[in-house]
């Protein structure tokens, strides 16, 4: 969809804005802390609760989406000098090559261009969970968008303007995933003693944005081709098929912006 941007609509960048700056105009009723009041509220009242359990679920969210990214950065700063060790080690007796250690998302956590596209999309996934055909989920805790707004930072390189338009159309796919693993997800938690206690025995559970949605529906396919066999047999080759060009198409372009950025000393 970058891609898509780069030869058909270029021109938007020119329109693309601040993120820090937008974070500083939205303040305090922007925030990850408001955010999660008015989800809260929302939630409390689409359940019907009392203004007390109300009051507790929004501060509850508000409280946790604030700690999300503070907790995120301290992780990020504990384990960065003992990576960098690992590293600077292991190069040293690699006699040339270099090796290259993986961190979670987290350590990019302090980009204000993650908080700004999350912001601007959690308003957007609410409505597209109300009104999008065959979803069952109302997002909470996922209402962050984590499961997408890091990636979108990586592709687009902080234009802000692509990651919240990018996002804003791919949010359906981690809903439409969430919903279709929801069975799998809850039959899990039970046989693991993790199902939620105070919950109905027949509700079910699922996350509204887990990374990978485009891996849950090879699942889906690749599960039913192995039990059910058919037609789904066919689907899951092509599907898969897709998939890995998809991924080897994406590697190779990655790489070769890389090599670009590093010649600009980017």
């Amino acid at each position: 969809m970058d891609k898509i941007f780069d030869k058909v609509f270029p021109w938007l960048d020119k329109y693309d804005f601040d993120a820090a700056k937008l974070n500083n105009k939205i303040g305090f009723w922007g925030s990850k802390f408001a955010i999660g009041l008015y989800l809260g509220v929302f939630v409390g009242l689409l359940a019907g609760q009392s203004p007390t359990q109300i009051f507790a679920l929004a501060f509850t969210a508000a409280v946790a989406l604030e700690l999300f990214s503070l907790i995120g950065s301290w992780f990020i700063a504990s384990v960065e000098p003992l990576s960098q060790g690992i590293s600077n080690f292991a190069n040293s007796k690699l006699k040339g090559r270099q090796l290259n250690i993986g961190l979670d998302w987290p350590f990019i956590a302090g980009r204000a261009e993650i908080w700004a596209a999350a912001n601007v999309l959690a308003p957007i996934m609410l409505l597209e969970a109300m009104i999008l055909p065959g979803n069952k989920l109302l997002p909470l805790g996922g209402i962050i968008a984590m499961g997408v707004t890091p990636a979108l930072l990586v592709i687009t390189r902080g234009k802000l303007l692509r990651m919240i338009i990018i996002g804003a159309i791919e949010l359906p796919l981690f809903l439409w995933a969430g919903t279709l693993i929801a069975e799998f997800v809850t039959e899990t938690a039970k046989k693991a003693g993790a199902f939620p206690k105070g919950l109905s025995s027949d509700t079910l559970i699922s996350h509204t944005t887990m990374e990978g949605p485009l891996e849950k529906f090879l699942s889906y396919l690749v599960g039913h081709a192995v039990h059910g066999g058919g037609m789904f047999i066919v689907y899951a080759i092509v599907a898969l098929a897709i998939y890995l060009l998809a991924f080897i198409w994406y590697a190779f372009e990655m790489k070769k912006r890389n090599k670009i950025y590093e010649e600009q000393g980017k």
